[in-house]
């Protein structure tokens, strides 16, 4: 099964442009990305730059797309950040947060990643036939 486990970093929605994580921090994310790949679950990491330097595209009806550059005031918590794992189980993806060197202010969410195998049978049918 695939897990992403997300970084939510408080006080990143604010960030100013060209935020970058200390030396330090860098060294010891790196240590424990070194960990999930010697462990064999890694398959993708990324930081990510602060919202101040995004962009939100949103979708409403009836209209043309809407793109709103970062930063974003109404935004409570942003992504810094991912991870994703190829792992037997939910309980395993938390173990793995938890071996996390994240500060007190930073908060790791874990979702499951949806497959074709999630699905109802005849789903999966009709995306093979195509």
């Amino acid at each position: 099964m695939r897990f992403m486990m997300l970084m939510i970093p408080k006080g990143y929605e604010s960030a100013a442009p060209g935020t970058l994580p200390s030396a330090e921090r860098i060294e010891t994310m790196t240590a424990y990305n070194h960990a999930l790949q010697e462990a064999g679950v890694l398959i993708a990491l990324d930081g990510l730059h602060p919202p101040s330097m995004g962009a939100r595209v949103s979708f409403p009806k009836g209209q043309p797309p809407r793109v709103v550059d970062g930063p974003f005031p109404e935004a409570k918590e942003v992504l810094g950040g991912y991870w994703m794992l190829n792992i037997p189980s939910r309980e395993e993806a938390i173990e793995w947060a938890r071996r996390c060197p994240a500060s007190e202010d930073e908060t790791i969410e874990i979702r499951q990643v949806m497959g074709m195998e999630d699905f109802p049978d005849e789903v999966q049918k009709q995306v093979a036939d195509r």
